[in-house]
């Protein structure tokens, strides 16, 4: 016995009880059709299992239904820096984001690496043959030229974090100052009076602004003073520098360390050092990501909300792909004080 034919077209449209025409609109988005049609086409769709053509939808619509997610800045030149790559917890957070976002679309991903120049290129010369309609840029880094490049051969992009001079481009981001702040008002309010910090790459804004935050958020409580590690937002990078930090300032009792993996890597050193957390010393942390909550103690932290800023980067893009007429825009989220044992 054969196996039953694919629903069509005609199969959606008889369900529904439109034409033909009206489900072809609906799927392929080439025009406007009142929201209560488009409910019963979707029903109609979902009732019949019909599955669109691809390739047929591409020569109607002359979009790839792709999406590039470029990463930028990431040095993968060898097996541990790659692995380093797929299992930290930014990276893997804003990936989960935007897969979620753009799977009910029917858009799939396109993981792409930029190292160098070179991948700039071949990346433009990828989306310049047609094989992705748009970009999401993740990058920490503020020199990015690949907004420019992919601008100029017509490719929307969007990217993660503002950039270090204004552009032709639209960004998610968050108040990084705004998060500083909050943990030195936190560390304060439990009695805190000799913070220290350590910070991310302070080349990235998101490092300088958090950073700047926390000391300001301390000169209001009167300390004008804070001794400073810089970090690299690894688990490592924050081991070292509280160890440096307390051969500097051994009678310190609050640290600010500008992501959770520091931090982590920081309650770690102090227990080295025969100091606990919190009684001896307080630990904030930033992101709210896996190891806050997994650390013994957790983690107090300023929650960075990555998911819903990565498929606000996803809504932005569509946005920009159905209609190419608006100017660039920000969006720039709240951080929020989660609180946990360890400040």
């Amino acid at each position: 016995m054969s196996a039953d034919p694919s629903p069509t077209l005609e199969d959606v449209a008889r369900v529904a009880g439109v034409s033909r025409a009206t489900v072809s609109r609906v799927i392929n988005q080439t025009r406007n059709v009142a929201p209560e049609i488009q409910e019963v086409v979707r029903r109609a769709v979902e009732a019949t299992g019909y599955v669109p053509n691809r390739a047929a939808r591409s020569l109607v619509t002359r979009r790839s239904e792709a999406v590039g997610v470029v990463v930028a800045g990431t040095d993968l030149s060898d097996s541990l820096n790659a692995g380093q790559f797929l299992t930290d917890p930014f990276f893997g957070r804003l990936l989960t984001g935007i897969i979620g976002a753009l799977k009910p679309r029917g858009i799939f991903p396109a993981l792409m690496l930029a190292e160098n120049a070179a991948d700039d290129l071949a990346i433009t010369a990828y989306f310049k043959q047609g094989n992705a309609d748009g970009a999401l840029l993740i990058s920490t880094y503020p020199d990015e030229r690949l907004p420019a490049m992919l601008a100029d051969v017509g490719r929307p992009s969007v990217r993660f974090a503002r950039p270090a001079s204004p552009g032709p481009v639209s960004y998610v981001d968050l108040a990084h100052r705004a998060g500083g702040r909050m943990a030195a008002d936190h560390l304060a309010s439990i009695g805190r009076r000799r913070p220290v910090a350590i910070t991310g790459p302070m080349e990235i804004p998101a490092a300088q602004e958090r950073q700047a935050g926390y000391e300001e958020g301390w000169a209001r409580h009167g300390c004008p003073f804070v001794p400073v590690s810089e970090g690299g937002f690894t688990y490592d990078s924050g081991e070292r520098a509280m160890k440096e930090l307390l051969d500097r300032a051994p009678d310190l009792d609050a640290v600010f360390a500008a992501s959770d993996l520091m931090a982590q890597g920081a309650i770690h050193a102090l227990g080295d050092h025969g100091r606990r957390v919190p009684e001896d010393v307080a630990v904030v942390g930033f992101d709210d990501s896996a190891p806050a909550r997994l650390s013994r103690p957790g983690i107090t932290t300023i929650r960075q909300p990555l998911e819903e800023m990565a498929a606000e980067m996803v809504r932005l893009l569509l946005d920009r792909l159905d209609d190419p007429s608006p100017d660039p825009t920000s969006v720039i989220f709240d951080p929020v004080l989660v609180l946990r044992e360890s400040a």
